[in-house]
């Protein structure tokens, strides 16, 4: 029971690493928002949760709708411990310039203003209460960037850069801020990154990981929970990779 009596909100929480980050706090005691833009997955989700959870219909991109998706876990919990800035998306891999405009403009609304939008919802509310902990899902593609996704992956290294600052910021506040540096997961995203989901693509991937295998969602759940837990209370600005020893 490591996060018992918190209050997490978490996005993109319909499926995925969302979903899988909601079902670990929860075991481990938490109350959880799970917010996505899909609202029939996330009441379906949070319906597997029971009275621990709520689930938000929200659009991450839009100041609005992510003010109104804070003061709604606020309204029902009470209060807010924990903001897990999870939703993502990435373009179709292949070469930088066959990105439309709109592509990129999408996937740095949905990656990145994401984060921008949610920490101007939060913070203040958990200014207001003493501290907090803010977890960013970057990626390995932020860290050591593949060829064919280009802004994707500048997305992801923009995330982990404005961790590390969020962290000295809020620091004087008692809000930790770390980022979750997942290697190509078993999520719906995987077939982006792979260019197409296949037994061939799947053994490239896995050829290059040194432990052998494609991450998992409980594996980025095991270690949201950590370093949302007191456990990692010395932790700060820390980008975790959770790939197997892909970035070493």
């Amino acid at each position: 029971m490591r996060l018992k009596d918190r209050i997490a909100l978490i996005t993109g929480a319909g499926s995925g690493l969302g979903l899988a980050m909601a079902e670990r706090f929860a075991a481990e005691g938490a109350k959880v928002a799970l917010v996505d833009w899909n609202g029939e997955a996330a009441a379906a989700a949070a319906a597997r949760l029971g009275a621990a959870a709520i689930a938000v219909r929200a659009d991450v991109t839009q100041a609005a709708d992510v003010q109104a998706s804070v003061a709604r876990a606020v309204g029902v919990f009470g209060r807010l411990d924990i903001l897990v800035n999870n939703a993502g998306s990435s373009h179709g891999k292949g070469p930088f310039e066959t990105v439309s405009e709109a592509e990129f403009d999408r996937i740095f609304a949905v990656n990145l203003k994401s984060v921008f939008h949610y920490c101007n919802a939060a913070v203040p509310v958990m200014r207001g209460q003493g501290g907090g902990v803010i977890l960013n899902v970057g990626s390995t593609a932020g860290n050591r960037p593949r060829p064919g996704l280009a802004w994707y992956n500048a997305s992801k290294g923009a995330v982990h850069n404005v961790t590390k600052t969020l962290a000295l910021e809020l620091a004087p506040d008692g809000i930790r801020v770390c980022a979750l540096a997942p290697v190509a997961t078993e999520t719906p995203l995987l077939a982006t990154f792979l260019g197409e989901d296949t037994a061939e693509k799947r053994e490239q991937m896995r050829a290059i990981v040194p432990l052998g295998r494609l991450g998992r969602p409980e594996d980025v759940a095991h270690a949201a929970l950590y370093l949302a837990s007191d456990e990692a209370s010395f932790l700060t600005g820390v980008v975790l990779d959770i790939d197997g020893g892909r970035s070493v």
